[in-house]
């Protein structure tokens, strides 16, 4: 597996800090203290503390906005994850994401849209960032966000 950090700066993107929760939550949870799985709460497409679009996808936010949304919360996951588990380098592959589009009825793309967290995911990782995923189309999100992302991590103990 690639160096998450040398894959980063080559792509020439960074780790933002990690978000704080907005509601009753944690950002993260790893099972048990020895477990090698990590979940990460929901992440919207925050940058720089404000959320880089908003609305549903296609009428108030394009597809390649909504798929530049899924890679920002693909930062901020792994924001979310190095601060669970102190290292990047335990990451050993992504298992799963779970996609949530804002969008409008009769709105049909949302694989389009979850590609934009997925196909980062594999630049970054290699054969590692390939996983299992769901993507699901919602009337509305949190704070008005285009698009939230879950994921599950395995991790090095």
């Amino acid at each position: 597996m690639p160096a998450i950090r040398d894959r980063l700066a080559e792509l020439n993107l960074t780790l933002p800090k990690p978000a704080k929760p907005v509601a009753s939550y944690i950002p993260a949870v790893t099972t048990t203290p020895n477990s090698r799985l990590v979940f990460i709460a929901g992440q919207v497409p925050f940058r720089d503390g404000s959320l880089i679009a908003a609305g549903s996808v296609p009428g108030s936010v394009s597809i390649e906005q909504a798929q530049e949304c899924a890679r920002q919360c693909v930062l901020n996951g792994l924001a979310a994850l190095e601060a669970e588990i102190g290292d990047l380098a335990k990451l050993r592959r992504v298992v799963r994401l779970g996609v949530f589009v804002a969008c409008e009825h009769g709105f049909t793309e949302h694989p389009k849209v979850a590609n934009g967290a997925s196909d980062l995911l594999v630049q970054l990782l290699g054969e590692a960032g390939k996983h299992a995923r769901a993507a699901v189309g919602a009337p509305s999100l949190p704070l008005g966000a285009p698009v939230e992302v879950e994921f599950i991590f395995e991790v090095s103990a």
